[in-house]
């Protein structure tokens, strides 16, 4: 069961100082659901019709998978039940390929925007682990420092011990920490009535702290928010500013990434975006764009801003090659994962999985606030492909794994290059 109960300041540790760029208390808001665990657990125990796609195109179309292919896959994965979809292929030297399915909002006939805002959720944190190793590369940071040696006395009772966790395993979730236990929305009066309730970092952390860990350090991997949380806050204490300026200063304003940004205590999307909906177990379909998400993964952005990340982090323009090659040495997921991501291996904020054609791509998916986000590069980020879905399909395990899968197939084709509607093999 998850706690319906709202933490409260007075009982846990302070937060850092209010800093008014991530609104009141610096707050961190807490996901609709978590999607995969839950649903990843249920699918190893147990369509309709596409509307006309908008295409937009800068540059020339590959020989292979091109303009008709990403709005064929596009239009797949509307008639899942996905009110809207974007999807862009990026090429070096050949410029974009955008296409979009479905409409903005339910209801009306308004067009999905091809370059629309978005929430990338996890995504982020392939920024912040970008961040860490920057650090660790100028020798502020190493990869075995210990969260107690950074963060003294904040990881410990129950088990927990922040004298044998490592920052390497923080990025890895390899740490044994157990999720943040914050309640995920259950149905459309809970997310009606909590959708704006407050956590600080610290809080985050002591929720976490009341569980014992779910493996001895090191020995097992879980997907854990919680220790990116604990990365955020390890960034501050090493540079003395707030996570995120860090990562605009390293990453966002040297890519050039202007539509990509912190949301903070605005509950709202800026600029063109499609609604975000999530389709409850009840099989109620609910507008759920208004909402405060925790961070580190509530940034706010778009596929062109996705796609040039990555095409420069595996291109090598963020960090120098070994600390890269840290980052790309990986371990297997766990059995929940797996479902979902078939063969799937993580990195240092990475996702690897394997490529129908051979090899493999890299990647790290989001999903929150009804909005679901898939990417993925290739090894030089010659070639990379992002995929914006405006519903999260949470009815069923089955319907959120079907929406999983048609979003993966789009990202092997667009990264085989492999014309044509085919199946991944």
């Amino acid at each position: 069961m998850r706690s319906t109960s709202r933490a409260t300041a007075s009982d846990h540790p302070q937060a850092p100082p209010p800093d008014p760029s991530d609104g009141p208390d610096r707050q961190r808001r807490r996901r609709i659901g978590k999607r995969w665990p839950a649903l990843a657990a249920a699918v190893l125990v147990t369509a309709g019709a596409a509307v006309a796609t908008r295409i937009q195109t800068d540059g020339h179309e590959a020989s292979g998978y091109g303009q008709d292919d990403l709005r064929r896959d596009a239009d797949a994965i509307k008639a899942l039940g996905v009110i809207g979809v974007q999807a862009r292929l990026s090429t070096v030297g050949n410029g974009d390929v955008v296409a979009t399915s479905g409409v903005a909002e339910a209801g009306t006939d308004r067009p999905v925007p091809p370059d629309g805002y978005f929430r990338m959720a996890s995504t982020g944190k392939a920024l912040v682990a970008t961040v860490v190793l920057q650090l660790v590369d100028e020798g502020k940071l190493k990869l075995e420092d210990t969260v107690d040696h950074r963060l003294p006395g904040l990881v410990n009772g129950n088990g927990n011990d922040g004298r044998r966790i490592t920052v390497r395993q923080l990025l890895q979730h390899t740490s044994g920490i157990h999720d943040d236990d914050l309640p995920g929305f259950t149905t459309p009066q809970e997310y009606d009535e909590r959708r704006h309730d407050a956590y600080s970092p610290a809080q985050i952390v002591a929720l976490a702290m009341k569980h014992r860990p779910d493996f001895e350090p090191g020995a097992g991997w879980s997907y854990s928010n919680t220790g990116y949380v604990l990365l955020d806050m390890i960034i501050e204490k090493v540079t003395g500013h707030r996570w995120h300026q860090e990562v605009e200063d390293r990453v966002l304003k040297p890519l050039g990434m202007e539509n990509t940004y912190l949301p903070g205590g605005t509950p709202t999307l800026r600029g063109s975006h499609a609604n975000g909906y999530q389709v409850f177990p009840s099989g109620e379909r609910v507008d759920v764009t208004d909402l405060i998400l925790p961070d580190p993964g509530s940034y706010v952005s778009t596929t062109a801003d996705v796609n040039r990340f990555f095409q420069a982090l595996l291109g090598g323009r963020l960090l120098p090659r070994a600390r890269m090659a840290e980052m790309r040495d990986t371990v297997a997921v766990d059995e929940e994962i797996q479902a979902f991501w078939p063969q799937g291996r993580y990195g240092l904020g990475l996702v690897n999985r394997p490529l129908s054609c051979g090899g493999g791509y890299w990647s790290h998916e989001g999903g929150d606030g009804g909005y679901i986000t898939l990417n993925g590069a290739t090894d030089d980020g010659g070639r990379t492909v992002t995929v914006s879905m405006s519903t999260a399909l949470n009815d069923s395990p089955e319907h959120a794994l079907r929406q999983e899968q048609a979003a993966s197939g789009l990202v092997d084709r667009a990264l085989c290059d492999i014309p044509g509607n085919r199946p991944r093999m």
